[in-house]
């Protein structure tokens, strides 16, 4: 089967993709004029966002131990390396993250303990099959990347708006760390794939969107 090279067109149609749109949609929904979330509505948002932040260092481990080369490895390695710190776990996003959100005032428990939704639950057990198939995985990986930044700034403009917190370190670290992120993913792609593993690729990060989609909706019904 012939090869072809996923940073022209399937990198448009990634860009593209229907799926992708919808879950910027709904972030753009959490920021619609004139609306202020309560204290306890943001705190609802936080407590969910902890679990896919907490396991997706565990997803990239995953993916390194699928994945069969080298210089595919150290791409995710290098976002698995930034993820956890740069060799200081003190600076790992989880870490920052509860540090920056208790800063702002919320508690410990609501930040970091609250119990998954369903879809919250599904969109973990996303990350843990995608992480089986080398190829579902590397969709995940660049749907996850390319959508971070703008679910980051969605919350951190959650959590300004109700607590007056302008310095948001958790915000601030994907900011400079963001780029790299995107583009070490996007490396991942360049290697010629077969049409096949092409689909799957393409497969992957639109599954992505949708359980992303659908996390998102579900705090939007808890919170009204």
């Amino acid at each position: 089967m012939p090869s072809v090279s996923l940073n022209g067109d399937t990198l448009r149609l990634l860009a593209n993709n229907s799926s992708r749109g919808e879950l910027k949609n709904v972030l753009d929904g959490f920021q619609r004029p004139n609306r202020s979330l309560t204290r306890e509505q943001v705190a609802i948002v936080l407590g969910q966002w902890f679990h896919p932040l907490h396991y997706f260092p565990i997803f990239l481990s995953r993916m390194i131990s699928v994945s069969p080369g080298i210089e595919v490895q150290t791409q995710i390695s290098r976002i698995l390396w930034q993820e956890l710190g740069e060799g200081d776990s003190k600076m790992s996003h989880e870490r920052i993250y509860i540090s920056t959100m208790t800063d702002a005032g919320f508690s410990y428990a609501d930040t970091a303990s609250a119990a998954p939704f369903g879809d919250t639950q599904d969109l973990i057990e996303g990350y843990r099959q995608a992480s089986e198939s080398y190829f579902a995985g590397l969709g995940f990986m660049y749907g996850t990347e390319v959508a971070d930044l703008h679910m980051v700034s969605t919350i951190g403009k959650l959590v300004r708006q109700c607590s007056n917190k302008k310095e948001l370190p958790w915000v601030d670290i994907h900011v400079k760390q963001e780029p790299s992120h995107v583009e070490s993913s996007k490396n991942t792609l360049i290697p010629p794939y077969c049409e096949g593993e092409q689909k799957e690729i393409v497969s992957g990060a639109e599954r992505m969107w949708i359980l992303w989609t659908n996390f998102f909706r579900k705090i939007e019904a808890v919170i009204g």
